[in-house]
């Protein structure tokens, strides 16, 4: 005989398989709203990510569970279906009003169509299916700084336990069966027997058939209390506790580099959308990875290390000298972060306006300095909208621009997009980390 032992973490739910089973039927279709979700959510939302979950609206078309049925075109069948007061033979049937139109709310074109469904997705199912299949690049377990931590995870059921520890809703199932399988009598069926002892014994007359079926019902009820005391209600038998083993869990530890221009050109609009993208950045950190240091550094003139709340809402401006974020990162590294001891990963945004020859200097601190003891490295350039046909010819652009073209010429593990829109945040950002081969590990070549 097989025997299946429960792994899982404790579900909230008790229809856990089936949400999962329809989770996976529907993924494609759930996977596209949410991205369309995301594209548009505002930045005062803070993560974009409600904390109650998000209602998802998908079509109803494949979602029926599969099942046999007899075919309809051979074989014999005998049924006999209603009449109506409607119609008669050779009536036509005229067609429903609106078509087959999408939720029923206009006509289809076409005729075909389908309902929709609504439903609301938890947090952790909306950022599972957010983050599905994304990762920081060439993250590696480094050496020198290996660790090991002791985590638990569970490990099934056991006979002995904490009470805190208890299963209730398993204890509850095995106390079930075995009063089922012993027949306990039931609470109704005492007070039944009790009722028509009380009516009986409240005559004040009793014909003999009556005493007879009085000393019955006595003897029945005597028995069933005798029986509910042997079965209980709950015994030892029947408790159940979750039990967890003691795991080794193996860090490797990352710290991620958020360096934002805040500087006179960048305006509302820029700083908002760099900050969508640094938002998206620092959620998926904090969902997926559990060792991760994020440091956040802003930029005008001159840079500065500053904390997560004067990074996202400080209003400082100045001018523009983008090096200056690149030489507090190498400067914060050679401080901090030993690049045989720790994953180093780097993402920029700026709008591309830099001061004078500066950006041949950052050209020459992320070749020389940076990218040789990164992991990944990201630059983000946000173009006014007018000048959207940027978007699609790379070989134009500012001196920043250009130089940093030169950079991924030569490092493999370089990025940069353009972004002008808010719908562009989050396609660029999977783009970055979906899952590559690289071999850029540069820290040990």
């Amino acid at each position: 005989m097989h025997h299946f032992i429960d792994r899982r973490a404790n579900p909230k739910g008790k229809s856990l398989g089936n949400r999962q089973r329809f989770l996976r039927r529907a993924r494609e279709n759930i996977k596209e709203r949410v991205d369309q979700s995301v594209r548009g959510k505002s930045i005062q939302s803070g993560s974009g990510v409600p904390d109650e979950g998000e209602k998802v609206t998908i079509p109803t078309r494949g979602l029926k569970e599969p099942r046999f049925f007899h075919s309809s075109k051979g074989g014999m069948r005998r049924h006999v279906l209603p009449g109506n007061k409607d119609f008669v033979v050779g009536d036509t049937i005229k067609r429903p009003d609106g078509g087959a139109g999408e939720g029923g709310r206009k006509a289809s074109e076409d005729g075909d169509g389908a309902d929709e469904f609504s439903f609301t997705l938890t947090q952790e199912e909306y950022l599972e299916i957010l983050f599905e299949g994304l990762e920081l690049p060439d993250l590696v377990e480094k050496a020198t700084v290996e660790t090991e931590t002791i985590g638990t995870r569970r490990a099934g059921l056991t006979t002995a336990g904490t009470p805190n520890n208890l299963n209730l809703v398993r204890t509850m199932r095995n106390s079930l069966g075995r009063r089922i399988a012993l027949q306990r009598p039931t609470t109704k069926s005492q007070r039944d027997l009790e009722e028509q002892i009380a009516e009986l014994e409240a005559l004040e007359e009793r014909s003999p058939p009556q005493e007879a079926f009085l000393a019955e019902l006595q003897k029945k009820l005597e028995g069933i209390l005798r029986k509910r005391k042997v079965v209980g209600y709950i015994d030892p038998l029947d408790l159940r506790y979750d039990t967890f083993v003691p795991e080794k869990i193996r860090n490797s530890r990352a710290v991620v580099f958020c360096l934002m221009d805040v500087s006179g050109s960048m305006q509302e609009r820029e700083k908002d959308l760099a900050k969508r993208f640094f938002l998206l950045l620092h959620l998926f950190l904090e969902r997926c990875y559990e060792h991760t240091e994020l440091v956040f550094v802003r930029h005008t003139h001159h840079a500065q290390e500053v904390d997560e709340e004067t990074f996202f809402y400080a209003r400082e401006t100045g001018g523009t000298i983008v090096s200056t974020a690149l030489e507090k990162m190498k400067e914060i590294i050679e401080e901090r972060y030993p690049p045989d001891e720790w994953n180093i990963y780097g993402a920029q945004a700026s709008d591309g306006e830099n001061f004078g020859n500066d950006s041949v200097r950052c050209k020459n601190l992320l070749l020389n300095e940076l990218l040789p003891v990164s992991q990944f490295y990201a630059y983000v350039e946000i173009v006014d909208e007018a000048a959207e046909m940027l978007l699609n010819n790379p070989e134009a652009g500012e001196d920043l621009w250009q130089n940093y073209r030169d950079v991924k010429g030569q490092a493999q593990h370089f990025e940069m997009q353009r972004v002008s829109q808010p719908g562009h945040i989050y396609p660029i950002f999977r783009e970055f980390f979906l899952p590559k081969v690289k071999g850029a590990q540069y820290a040990g070549s």
